[in-house]
């Protein structure tokens, strides 16, 4: 931790009074980010110490705003300019993710077979065209239109869920007209 944090710590404690924080907080929010990093069970994970240094010392600036009850406004803007905000998600934006995570879940499993089966070596293994045509003996011409084909209904059945009603059925419906009126 020595070599790879402690040669960093002038260049955090400019940058925290930069931002007009008090020197001696600037020494405590120093003092709890080596703490921070000395409890830590393994530093293995660390690969840069010094944005590791300097994102530790962020989260304790954050902790120590969110505990005190007299904030001054200028520290505040400072902070939001610094990009400092919590970037963790409400619970409400948690459930809308889960609930979109869903949705194109179910639009995926919506597809037809062939369809489905080519989106998802393509766009979730992150198989090449040439190894995915190889695997299921077709050629990299039905490869690139059936994964283009399953983006397109999925993002069909997004668009109609973004509506409210139901995007899952009607990217299948879409998807099962779209296979007659093609004679596929």
């Amino acid at each position: 931790m020595g070599s790879h944090i402690v040669p960093h710590e002038a260049r955090l404690r400019l940058w925290l009074q930069g931002m007009r924080i008090p020197d001696d907080e600037v020494s405590d929010i120093i003092q709890d980010a080596y703490v921070k990093i000395a409890r830590l069970r393994s530093v293995a994970h660390i690969y840069d110490g010094k944005s590791y240094f300097f994102q530790t010392a962020k989260s304790v600036l954050i902790q120590k705003i969110r505990r005190s009850r007299i904030v001054p406004i200028g520290q505040l803007t400072e902070i939001d300019a610094a990009s400092l905000s919590d970037n963790d998600p409400n619970p409400e934006q948690r459930l809308s993710a889960r609930q979109e995570l869903d949705n194109v879940k179910a639009l995926i499993a919506g597809l037809p077979d062939k369809c489905r089966v080519i989106f998802e070596m393509r766009r979730i293994q992150g198989l090449p065209q040439k190894e995915i045509a190889r695997q299921l003996g077709v050629s990299e011409n039905v490869v690139e239109m059936q994964a283009v084909r399953g983006l397109k209904l999925i993002m069909k059945g997004l668009e109609t869920n973004g509506k409210g009603d139901g995007g899952a059925r009607r990217a299948k419906a879409a998807t099962r007209f779209e296979v007659k009126k093609n004679g596929k």
